[in-house]
Order: structure tokens, then sequence, then C-alpha cells
């Protein structure tokens, strides 16, 4: 039996430095792959799109669909399947998220931000219109909060509520009067970045923290994380 082509499918970005860093994770996933095809495509935005990205394949060729999204929202659920519906051989594996690695990958974005005790959390998440995307986002902040041992209030970017900006305002106040009650600095509000890559909805995100420290996302212009690779192995592992 041919092996399956393992086909990483991101969301797409017109940001080049996102570009580069999700390049980058696919192209990590290759080295430890070397006895399979590994490509990438988009699902939105760039090229080549999945249907594209499809046909550059043997007709033949069993292919394994990994999202590269953090959670499982419309573009999992819906356009995947639609996009992949004209040809036979391919099976579409689970969203990177949620998953415990993520968490790994988020706390060591923090870590140069040297968040104390006293200083408050918020996740800044993208959002969707699908509320059990969101749900999984709710999952990673829960599992954040465990981590760091505090509680870490999800902001959306968009399609959900609360936004950022206001769940950064609300997390301020909290801190401001904790603060006050055992009279001493108000901690600071750091931002905790589950985006995959940079683009424009971690730029939003820096807007919206109203001047709060926002960590880098998951990707950026250092080595893929070895957890978020590893993430996407297990999804085509377990896909076979």
């Amino acid at each position: 039996m041919t092996t399956p082509a393992l086909l990483a499918i991101s969301h797409g970005t017109a940001s080049p430095d996102g570009q580069a860093a999700v390049a980058a994770l696919v192209a990590a996933v290759a080295a430890r792959l070397p006895d399979v095809t590994v490509r990438l495509g988009h699902v939105d935005v760039q090229q080549p799109d999945v249907a594209a990205s499809l046909d550059a394949l043997p007709a033949d060729q069993p292919v394994i669909v990994v999202p590269l999204l953090l959670s499982a929202g419309y573009h999992v659920r819906v356009d995947l399947k639609e996009q992949t519906a004209g040809r036979a051989g391919v099976t579409i594996a689970s969203a990177l998220g949620p998953d415990p690695r993520l968490v790994d990958a988020l706390l060591a974005r923090l870590a140069p931000l040297e968040v104390t005790p006293h200083d408050a959390v918020v996740l800044a998440v993208a959002g969707s219109s699908d509320d059990r995307a969101n749900e999984d986002c709710r999952r990673i902040g829960a599992m954040l909060g465990d981590r760091l041992g505090r509680e870490v209030p999800v902001g959306f970017l968009a399609a959900a509520d609360p936004r950022l900006g206001a769940a950064v305002a609300t997390t301020r106040e909290a801190t401001a009067r904790e603060s006050a009650a055992r009279e001493s600095a108000a901690g600071r509000v750091v931002v905790a970045d589950y985006l995959l890559a940079p683009g424009y909805f971690h730029d939003l995100a820096v807007r919206l923290a109203d001047g709060s420290p926002v960590a880098r996302p998951l990707l950026d212009d250092d080595e893929p994380p070895a957890s978020v690779v590893d993430i996407v192995l297990d999804r085509y592992r377990s896909a076979l």
C-alpha cells in the first residue's frame, strides 16, 4: 500500500512573517518524516488552496489532511470536508488543539515576559462562529490557568465575546482592586497569544491589549516548538 501523503492545511495569511513561520513548521514535520510526501496548502487567503494542493499529488495517492488550526471550527467541520469531497482516499485528521502540549508552548512564550504571582494573564484567541471551537479555546485557557495557578480569562479577537479589549480592561480593574485590598502595587495584565503565527490577528491582539505586554504567537521567526511538530506528527499517525 502506498504511504499516504501528509497535506498540512493552514488558514493562510497575507503576512510574510506568518507565511514563513508556518512553512518552517511544515519543513520541520517533513524532516521527521523522510519517507512521506509532505506538502503545505491553505484553506483561505493563500495559494495553493486545498484543490490545487490535492491536484499536485498523484491521483492514486492517499492523502491525510492535517489542519494546522488550533480548534475544530467552520474550516475543519465544513470547508475542508467540502473542498476534499471530490477526491477519493482523503482522510481529514483532527485539529491541533486542544492539546496539553500547546499549553507547554504558551508557557514557553510567556517565559520572557517574566510573569509574577501578582500578574494576571488573559488568553487571546481568534474566535469562531462555531462555539465548539470557542469551547476548545476555553479549555486551553482552563489548562493554562491550572499550570499558572490562577484563573486565565479568554478574550476573543472576532466572532465571540468577550472581546480581548474588554477582557483585558475587566482583568486590569480586578487586579487593581485586589492590589488595593492588600495595599500593594498592582500587578500587570499579560496577554498569552493563542495564535499559530504572526499576522492580522496577532497585530490586532497587540492593539487591543492597550499597552499590556503580549507574548509571541506559537510560531514565529525562531525554530518551531518541538511540541507543536509532535502534535502534527501525532495527528497524521492517528489518522493512518
